[in-house]
């Protein structure tokens, strides 16, 4: 076994093992290569942080739980081996932001996913949460303490890294409990379509629209064209300085006080003090920089100052009243089923899917299968009742 420092014998006997850097990973890479399961799950930096780049990885095996510092070194060669092998089950609970965050830190993309989360969806259970299946499941209380810890911080706390390795340190025994009354239920494979769709999700490159950051501020839409445009740029001046340090822009300064700065619009730095909430400290030291801000939007022509950003128009039309009376049968359908099934509606089949059908108004099996958000479970389940509600209207 290679020696390990005396930093990692303390912490080994606490129950799992902290990787700092890649000498010491050597039992982790032989551990991760004779696993056929692994337990994962990620720490954040985007509560306390500019950016919300991945700061840790928890790995559980069968044999031990590990921490990884993914700022001190660069985890991915060690991980995607085994994290992309088709037969290595990796078991996680709630992982839809933790697979974005893999996928782009790291340019791992799983293929054999066990979302716990997923899996109590589709048995039924009320409460979703980890610390509450955790607690059903094996009797075993989860602390919430660092819930809104900074990740980013070195060096962490014993208490972080006890937190951490918590997460992942009773989920392999989780998932083959939740997987055996799958299986009971006959519900196995709506697991592993849903994991499925859900990785694909993940891989699939976001393309959003630029949104107008002010449209984000409660109370923006009472401003003038001109107090806008200074919200605009003083929005502009807040996450210049979250990312220069590289903090998240609520710890450089709110919404609410960045709003009344632009109200007051102060001609002094001294008015800044008097505005609630504003940080003492940001306007003793950046407060020169936000009045001459709005100093030089007093001068912008009325012609280049910017209203509020209007509504977009709805690209379809509305739907037509046979549409909607189809809609409502649907859900009547959808609700009987999903009460006969033990499991929430929108687990079920949502809403937007329902409109969906309504719209396309498929006529047999194979049409009501290329409708969007369509799985092969939920035809399987309800296609047929479906189909039935479409023929008699």
């Amino acid at each position: 076994m290679p020696q390990r420092s005396w930093k990692e014998h303390r912490i080994a006997s606490h129950s799992y093992i902290y990787i700092q850097n890649e000498k010491q990973a050597d039992t982790l890479k032989e551990d991760l290569g004779q696993a056929s399961r692994i337990a994962l799950d990620c720490e954040a930096a985007g509560f306390h942080r500019y950016s919300d780049r991945l700061c840790l990885v928890q790995i559980t095996t069968d044999s031990a739980t590990y921490v990884l510092d993914a700022l001190g070194f660069n985890v991915s060669p060690l991980l995607r081996p085994s994290l992309e092998h088709p037969d290595v089950q990796v078991n996680m609970h709630g992982s839809d932001f933790d697979l974005v965050l893999l996928g782009r830190d790291l340019g791992i993309r799983l293929s054999a996913l066990f979302d716990t989360q997923i899996a109590a969806a589709l048995l039924g259970r009320e409460s979703l949460g980890l610390a509450s299946l955790l607690k059903d499941y094996q009797g075993i209380g989860l602390s919430k303490k660092y819930q809104r810890a900074d990740w980013a911080m070195r060096p962490l706390t014993e208490g972080m890294l006890e937190y951490a390795a918590a997460d992942t340190q009773y989920l392999n025994t989780l998932s083959d409990q939740m997987h055996s009354e799958l299986r009971a239920r006959g519900r196995e494979s709506w697991l592993v379509e849903e994991c499925r769709a859900l990785e694909e999700s993940s891989s699939a490159v976001q393309h959003s629209e630029k949104i107008d950051p002010v449209s984000r501020v409660k109370g923006a839409r009472e401003l003038t064209p001109r107090q806008l445009t200074a919200l605009r740029k003083a929005l502009q001046w807040r996450d210049q300085l979250a990312r220069e340090n590289d903090k998240a822009l609520f710890r450089i300064i709110g919404d609410g006080p960045l709003l009344e700065a632009v109200v007051v619009n102060p001609l002094h730095t001294r008015e800044l003090f008097d505005i609630k909430g504003f940080p003492k400290g940001l306007a003793r030291n950046k407060g020169s920089d936000l009045v001459r801000i709005f100093e030089s939007v007093a001068q912008v022509p009325e012609s280049e100052l910017q209203s509020y950003p209007s509504r977009p128009r709805a690209r379809s039309r509305r739907s037509s009243p046979e549409t909607e009376a189809l809609l409502e049968a649907l859900k009547l359908v959808r609700n009987a089923l999903s009460e006969k099934l033990g499991i929430a509606k929108g687990t079920l089949l949502s809403n937007a899917v329902l409109s969906r059908v309504a719209r396309t108004n498929p006529q047999d099996l194979s049409s009501l299968a290329e409708v969007e958000g369509m799985r092969r479970w939920k035809i399987e389940v309800v296609g047929d009742s479906l189909l039935e509600v479409i023929h008699r209207g």
